[in-house]
């Protein structure tokens, strides 16, 4: 059963940083693109950014790009999204998803990531 995990959420205070991970079990990164999503409350979900292995391509979403990064670690089938500069903006929960495509877009397609995990909340504040 393909399952994701997400930890690392929490509070913290503006400009500080923050590293969300996902561990992924029942299925390997190397046949998946991997995502996070997040959502604020009043507001549309959005994709952040993705992360495939088999072309080794990362996209972001342009008011995160210079400030997060998204990175795997296949030996622990693990996906992370390191988060620095945060703004009260970024506050949200973020969700990793996963689905079977080769290649990761920056059009963030929720049809293209049927797998979701269950969220962790960021909260920007201070």
């Amino acid at each position: 059963q393909l399952q994701l995990v997400e930890s690392g959420g929490g509070l913290v205070q503006p400009g500080g940083s923050l590293k969300l991970s996902c561990v992924a079990s029942g299925f390997t990164l190397d046949d998946y693109a991997i995502a996070w999503f997040r959502q604020a409350p009043g507001k549309e979900r959005e994709g952040v950014a993705c992360a495939d292995i088999n072309y080794g391509t990362t996209a972001y979403t342009d008011s995160v790009k210079g400030r997060f990064t998204i990175f795997t670690d296949n030996a622990k089938n693990t996906v992370s999204l390191q988060m620095n500069s945060l703004k009260p903006e970024d506050t949200a929960v973020y969700s990793c998803v996963a689905g079977k495509i080769s290649y990761c877009s920056p059009s963030f397609a929720t049809y293209e990531y049927p797998y979701w995990g269950q969220g962790t909340q960021v909260t920007v504040s201070s």
